[in-house]
């Protein structure tokens, strides 16, 4: 695929991950040990210390096209060469070919971006906000323990979008469609879903506990 002149692109070394879908301003601790990877990682450690994280797609063995650049903040060698990075993550891209797949895969990329929102997006992150604090609190009743949301969440709609994402365990595959999403809104829509979706699972399993424990005394 030739790309167009008018698009932003660059070649980057790219990393493909199992159930890892890295969104940006998100950390991402590695510990690097296959030798292919070393050696990426010794070459980025020389450049710009930017790389691609793709997840790899379970089902048709090979990385999806759309992911997230990483740049390494620190790094730790270890013996063997073995390598522990922490990484950041940068803008999303776009796979539009691989350049070489060996050692290790380099692909052109075009960097995308969510388009300008057309209306106010901060009620319905006050809305994400709120169902946040609701299944925190809620969780909290259901195991006993206190949790509560870090003050480091962010109070800007695509930053908390992405936040949000990020922190949406064990669910790779909507992680990587909230990726995908190239509307603020859409993803925060979205995202309003699954939070009253686990609000209300956990109210009714809040409502079971009581009267359970009701019944006990």
């Amino acid at each position: 695929m030739a790309p167009s002149s008018s698009i932003a692109v660059r070649e980057l070394p790219l990393f493909p991950l199992p159930e890892v879908v890295l969104f940006p301003g998100r950390p991402l601790p590695l510990h690097i040990f296959e030798f292919r990877y070393r050696i990426m990682m010794n070459t980025i450690l020389e450049s710009d210390r930017r790389f691609g994280v793709l997840l790899w797609d379970q089902m048709q063995g090979k990385p999806v096209s759309v992911g997230c650049c990483a740049e390494i903040v620190h790094f730790q060698r270890l013996p063997d060469d073995r390598m522990k990075i922490h990484t950041i993550g940068q803008q999303r891209f776009r796979v539009l070919e691989y350049v070489r797949e060996k050692p290790y895969r380099v692909g052109l990329v075009e960097w995308i971006e969510d388009h300008p929102p057309e209306r106010d997006l901060r009620p319905l992150a006050d809305d994400v906000a709120q169902l946040l604090r609701d299944v925190v609190r809620l969780s909290a009743k259901l195991t006993g323990q206190e949790i509560e949301l870090p003050d480091t969440i962010p109070d800007l709609p695509l930053e908390l979008s992405y936040w949000v994402a990020s922190n949406l365990y064990g669910v790779p595959e909507e992680q990587q469609a909230l990726l995908e999403v190239q509307d603020t809104a859409a993803r925060l829509e979205r995202e309003t879903e699954i939070l009253i979706s686990t609000r209300n699972h956990l109210a009714a399993r809040t409502v079971l506990k009581d009267t359970l424990d009701d019944t006990l005394k």
